[in-house]
């Protein structure tokens, strides 16, 4: 076997699909966001406008934030020092997943080193905590959630995206005896689309369903607190285990499940991908904690996001731009062809400044490849205006010299 050999080709694959992923080196600049520097391949460097970031309220770099991680990192050092279970839970860790629990109006709440980690290690390990567990999962979940419900060696159903009809029919066909739990999502973050959150509890609850929301797109973001989609709509109540994010709209890093106090305490308990993991630092977790409490009463915040992200739909639309909008702060633009996706994001960036990646397959179904922008509060009438006229520049030029696009 020539193992050399066969890396080639299957990077080689990627290329000549134009799905292969390139990293662009950034500096973020404390102050600036969301302005920062690209350091070329060649070492020169250039001022850049990042308009694909996930720390979608800017909290990366709120004083507030800095300064707890400032407090605890003098206090504390560096690192956690070992895994929850050895020498790594600490006051922060502590108050951070009280902050969490109150948010969500839970009992408790578990924090793991990203959502994608608590998604995995909670929906694998649920079937050791009750045997025969069928999981219901939304065909458009995200990867995490996939790997979690595939990995637990339970059983699994997939309903169409958002088709409550066809969950149903799951539900009515299966043993009614059986435990089950019905995963979702509340804001699909490819389409920016909402999932139908009250019809999916009420089948719950006909049906004698666990659920699980992932709130990673919403939470910081929406309802009275900023605990998600859930809580805008008067649902957080309803729902078992909720899972969100640390590293969008709280500007930090790290994942977290908040429910019951004992099904936290089953998935500390049984969850390898808690237990042998070195926790957050310190810094981390006392930053995320003030992030949580800060954005709890930061309502002008959330509404400036809003704003800026209707404002920047409705100037797209009026250049007739093809952008998907069901009403979330997410704003994709379909290109429908991989090259031309990645051309796309190359043009903004080396003549326009403008950073935003290509959204390719296996991410996005093919022909729906995509830009896929997430304005901010800081994203204000310059940055935007820069983007518009930009677009409009290379699309009509894109829409007229296809073969040169292609090239």
């Amino acid at each position: 076997m020539d193992y050399t050999a066969g890396l080639d080709i299957a990077l080689d694959r990627l290329h000549e699909e134009g799905r292969y992923r390139t990293f662009i080196d950034i500096e973020r600049r404390k102050g600036s966001f969301p302005n920062a520097v690209w350091r070329r391949p060649d070492g020169s460097e250039s001022d850049i406008t990042v308009w694909c970031g996930n720390d979608y309220l800017g909290m990366g770099q709120h004083p507030v934030v800095l300064a707890a991680m400032h407090e605890a990192i003098d206090a504390t050092g560096a690192g956690s020092g070992g895994t929850r279970n050895i020498s790594g839970t600490t006051v922060y860790h502590k108050a951070l997943e009280a902050e969490l629990a109150d948010l969500h109006g839970k009992e408790s709440s578990l924090v793991f080193t990203s959502a994608y980690i608590a998604n995995d290690a909670t929906l694998s390990t649920l079937p050791k905590l009750f045997p025969g567990l069928i999981i219901y999962s939304d065909e458009l979940n995200h990867a995490s959630m996939i790997e979690g419900i595939r990995r637990n060696g339970g059983a699994k159903r997939i309903f169409k995206h958002n088709d409550v009809a066809h969950l149903r029919s799951m539900l009515e066909a299966d043993d009614p005896d059986a435990p089950k739990l019905i995963a979702f999502e509340s804001i699909y973050s490819m389409d920016g689309d909402f999932g139908p959150i009250e019809e999916l509890l009420d089948l719950a609850d006909e049906f004698n369903a666990l659920t699980y929301i992932d709130e990673v797109h919403a939470v910081g973001m929406y309802g009275p607190r900023g605990a998600g989609v859930a809580e805008r709509d008067g649902l957080m109540h309803r729902i078992d285990i909720i899972n969100g994010t640390l590293a969008k709209a709280y500007g930090v890093m790290g994942g977290y499940i908040a429910a019951s106090y004992k099904m936290c305490d089953a998935i500390r308990s049984y969850a390898p991908g808690f237990i042998f993991t070195t926790s957050l630092p310190p810094a981390v977790a006392a930053g995320a904690a003030a992030s949580v409490k800060h954005l709890k009463t930061d309502q002008a915040l959330r509404d400036q996001h809003q704003l800026q992200a209707r404002i920047l739909k409705m100037r797209l639309k009026g250049l007739g731009m093809p952008i998907i909008d069901h009403g979330s702060h997410i704003v994709p633009v379909i290109v429908g062809d991989p090259v031309h996706t990645k051309k796309l994001s190359d043009m903004l960036l080396e003549s326009f400044g403008i950073y935003v990646q290509p959204i390719n397959f296996p991410t996005v179904p093919r022909g729906t490849e995509r830009l896929r922008f997430t304005p901010s509060p800081v994203h204000g009438p310059k940055e935007i205006d820069a983007l518009v006229k930009a677009m409009d520049e290379l699309w009509s030029h894109c829409a007229l010299n296809r073969a040169e696009l292609s090239a």
